[in-house]
């Protein structure tokens, strides 16, 4: 497994780290078993994961406790990455908040949760735009000088919140959707590495369709994520564009004698300006299958070769979309 230090905040971080929205079993997953998701959890670690990222959201709770219970004595080998500003329970109401009173509750909630008491890297879950930035890094920072949390990271900001946030306190890592389906958020990686700040990618797989075992266009259910954050990948012409890269991937994949979305993971992974690519896993299988991606490497060639073939295809801009919040708290905001 590759190690990469976490910005500044003196963390090592395996490259490769299990993402755990999918185990919180919520409406965006279908379900979910805690046997097998704990199974998944200690897999990943017993080849050689150390980061494990959750949240309260996913799942309201559920994938927080199950994390606590699978790193129940192993809490000395993982890094635990957290979140917080998502309400969940009856306070829920689909936005964000950070001011300071809701992460000073948020955080011993976790820390219950995930049966510890700090947690490595606490994130913002989604700019708020209702709460002064200062306040709620303020907060961020006592929970640092309280020794509750270790580093502190945001996720899915633009550059611009980012600075916001840098002139009120040390931001160590940001967590911006990423992959080679999803390279519209590399500015803000780039904005944010002069000043230390590291990358938790997430979406390295897109949603599963750059492992290949897609054949035709699927079909999923109401609600399903794959439908709601990932759906376009799943429609024309996206679909006929990624099939023919693919191509591309299972070339270099029957080179290196791995599955295809090893090779995926790993163009993520070894992206100058990701620290760590978070990868989700609801098995065993998948957890060590994810985790091998990191016992090997892409050549500068093969590298090359798959941005040539990303260049040819989607004509060489940058994919996807900013995620923005635009739930309740945004709405209002943006009303004025």
């Amino acid at each position: 497994m590759r190690f990469k230090e976490l910005g500044k905040s003196g963390i090592k971080v395996s490259n490769i780290a299990i993402g755990c929205w999918a185990i919180g079993g919520d409406k965006f997953w279908g379900g979910n078993e805690e046997k097998q998701s704990i199974e998944a959890l200690q897999a990943a670690v017993d080849n050689g994961i150390t980061l494990i990222d959750t949240a309260p959201g996913y799942g309201s709770g559920v994938s927080e406790q199950i994390v606590g219970k699978a790193m129940k004595g192993r809490r000395d080998k993982v890094v635990l990455a957290t979140k917080v500003g998502i309400p969940i329970g009856p306070d829920a109401d689909g936005a964000c908040h950070s001011d300071y009173e809701v992460i000073m509750r948020q955080v011993d909630e976790s820390l219950e949760r995930l049966q510890t008491d700090y947690i490595d890297i606490y994130q913002i879950h989604w700019p708020d735009f209702l709460t002064p930035v200062d306040e709620t890094m303020a907060a961020m920072a006592k929970l640092k000088e309280q020794g509750k949390i270790r580093a502190i990271g945001v996720s899915n900001y633009d550059e611009a919140m980012l600075a916001a946030a840098l002139d009120c306190v040390q931001i160590d890592c940001i967590q911006p959707q990423f992959s080679l389906l999803h390279t519209v958020n590399q500015p803000i990686m780039e904005f944010g590495a002069p000043q230390g700040v590291g990358v938790l990618s997430y979406g390295s797989l897109g949603s599963g369709i750059l492992t290949g075992k897609y054949k035709e266009i699927p079909t999923f259910k109401d609600g399903d994520a794959r439908t709601e954050m990932y759906g376009p990948l799943f429609q024309e012409p996206m679909w006929s564009k990624i099939q023919q890269l693919l191509v591309v991937l299972r070339e270099i994949a029957e080179a290196h004698n791995v599955p295809v979305g090893q090779v995926a993971i790993n163009w993520t992974a070894q992206h100058p300006l990701v620290s760590s690519a978070l990868v989700g896993a609801r098995t065993a299988a998948q957890a060590e299958q994810n985790a091998a991606a990191g016992e090997w490497d892409l050549t500068d060639a093969e590298i090359a070769r798959i941005n040539e073939a990303h260049t040819q295809i989607f004509g060489g801009g940058l994919l996807g979309k900013r995620a923005v919040w635009s739930g309740t708290r945004a709405k209002k905001y943006k009303r004025g």
